[in-house]
């Protein structure tokens, strides 16, 4: 028997597992000292007054429904069959991973640096506004996700089996927790340490890993890949290759327009991240003036319709960070991150607006290429606003609204520093007009939304990649390219840590059937 049971419970009344235990064998008429039981799903109802609403397993003692068999990675060292990885995000590592296990062997090159180098490289972009095109918050072993906060929510429970890769996160080091919960988030203090875990495996079974090593080129034969090459001219001879590079590496978008192999343009999302105290982010989301110790600091999200088109908050961190993630030198980004206890004072979230094909015409001549050149626009318009350094330009949420320049701003987490502009002038009309009708409408809804200490930093500018990657249905092989099998959120297939893993997972099952 292993039957569930949904109950309730009181914030303070989540840690007490005996009364939550009575209470689910109570609800099923079960002797609660027969049966064990399990949390096995976990959410907050804060419509009315905080529960928490919890699915448990009731199940024989001695089993545990969470427990489940540790993955089997052979030693692929000696194998024949081949793969070229390009990029160490969470696509490239879980085909990495996906590969050993359907014995072929994986060889990762990263542009970047390894995941305890990185920190360097971080840590200058925020003291000394110095950029690494190589090594920053978007390149390096990790990926974006690694040093942006490890939120593992997604949507793509169709695209693949999502349980597996939250497994998968457990073996490697994450929390039991996240099998669990309804939002499972890692943290960015807790991440580096799985992503090491992995690339030791990828070791481990003979599968390489190669850092501070940049795509160069592929040549082909008969429109098939014979051979790849890096930055340092080192050839190898390879009919695979995955091509899991992010949403950001602008360079392998350029490089396959100019190889004539086709690319699309793909619609993304802009605006700003916003920030308010998380204090007040609690008050209105648990409908109280002081927050139980027994419930996370809250978030939200919302999405708003302003003449047809969607204004929408995304990546939400409670108790987080705006971080600077510029992957050029002339340029500014931001996006925002929470550790996993989330404890910091302030909360941020995307505020965003599509970007559509017939919303930049001034950009069409770049052809495919037409959203990545309105991206690159609106970044360095705000390095120069912020001073030509890595400074954002920011403005009260209630000046914005109202036409105003802010006088002064509020204490923000952006460390880099922020410079007091009027964002509608910074931002392109659409997106700022889009913007403020959106915050104006909100505020109705979340009274209060317009708080004196919220800031806008901007821009908020890599929601998504702004170019698919086209790829034969069936194959996963890129049309124009056989063996080059565009991957993840880079490729326009994925949105986030799960979903770019989910990808890999089956680019890597798909790629595998070449060799049967």
């Amino acid at each position: 028997m292993n039957e569930i049971i949904e109950i309730t419970a009181q914030p303070e009344e989540i840690n007490d597992l005996s009364l939550l235990h009575n209470r689910a064998c109570r609800q099923a008429q079960l002797n609660p000292i027969e049966w064990a039981s399990t949390i096995v799903k976990s959410s907050i109802d804060a419509r009315k007054r905080p529960i928490y609403r919890l699915q448990m397993a009731i199940h024989p003692q001695g089993q545990n429904p969470l427990d489940f068999s540790p993955p089997i990675f052979p030693d692929v060292k000696r194998s024949s069959q081949q793969a070229l990885i390009i990029g160490a995000g969470p696509a490239g590592l879980f085909a990495a991973l996906k590969l050993i296990q359907l014995g072929i062997k994986p060889i990762v090159w990263e542009r970047g640096k390894n995941v305890k180098e990185r920190r360097r490289d971080l840590a200058a972009i925020t003291r000394n506004q110095s950029v690494n095109p190589e090594s920053n918050y978007c390149f390096g072993e990790g990926g974006a996700g690694t040093y942006s906060d490890g939120k593992l929510y997604t949507r793509s429970t169709k695209r693949g089996d999502v349980r597996s890769i939250l497994q998968w996160l457990v073996y490697f080091g994450a929390d039991q927790n996240i099998l669990i919960q309804a939002h499972p988030h890692i943290g960015t203090n807790k991440l580096p340490q799985l992503i090491a875990n992995m690339r030791e495996q990828i070791l481990s079974s003979g599968g390489e890993v190669h850092f501070n090593t940049k795509f160069k080129d592929v040549e082909m034969r008969n429109g098939a890949i014979i051979s790849a090459t890096n930055q340092r001219d080192e050839k190898i001879e390879i009919q695979k290759v995955i091509l899991a590079t992010g949403h950001s590496a602008r360079d392998i978008f350029e490089w396959l327009n100019d190889k004539k192999l086709a690319i699309e343009f793909k619609s993304f999302a802009l605006g700003v991240r916003v920030e308010h105290p998380q204090t007040w982010i609690d008050q209105q989301q648990y409908h109280c003036e002081v927050k139980s110790e027994n419930l996370p600091p809250a978030a939200y999200s919302w999405v708003e319709q302003v003449n047809g088109r969607g204004v929408y908050s995304f990546c939400m961190c409670p108790g987080g960070i705006i971080a600077p993630c510029a992957t050029d030198k002339q340029e500014v980004v931001t996006n925002g991150w929470s550790p996993s206890k989330r404890n910091n004072p302030w909360a941020n979230s995307g505020i965003v607006v599509p970007i559509l094909w017939e919303d930049i015409p001034e950009f069409h001549a770049a052809g495919p290429l037409a959203g990545l050149r309105f991206q690159q626009f609106v970044e360095k318009k705000c390095w120069e606003e912020g001073g030509k350094t890595q400074q954002a330009p920011a403005q009260r949420l209630v000046d914005f609204v109202n036409g105003k320049v802010s006088k002064d701003l509020p204490s923000c987490s952006y460390l880099p520093g922020v410079v007091s502009k009027d964002l509608n002038q910074v931002l392109p009309a659409f997106v700022a007009k889009s913007l403020k009708q959106g915050f104006v409408q909100i505020a109705k809804k979340m009274k209060g939304y317009l708080h004196e200490s919220a800031i806008l930093v901007a821009p908020e500018s890599r929601t998504s990649s702004p170019v698919r990657i086209p790829r034969d249905k069936e194959t996963l092989e890129h049309p124009d390219c056989k063996g080059l099998y565009p991957c993840g959120e880079g490729a326009g297939y994925a949105g986030g840590i799960i979903s770019a893993a989910i990808d890999g997972v089956r680019i890597a099952e798909t790629l595998s059937l070449t060799y049967a």
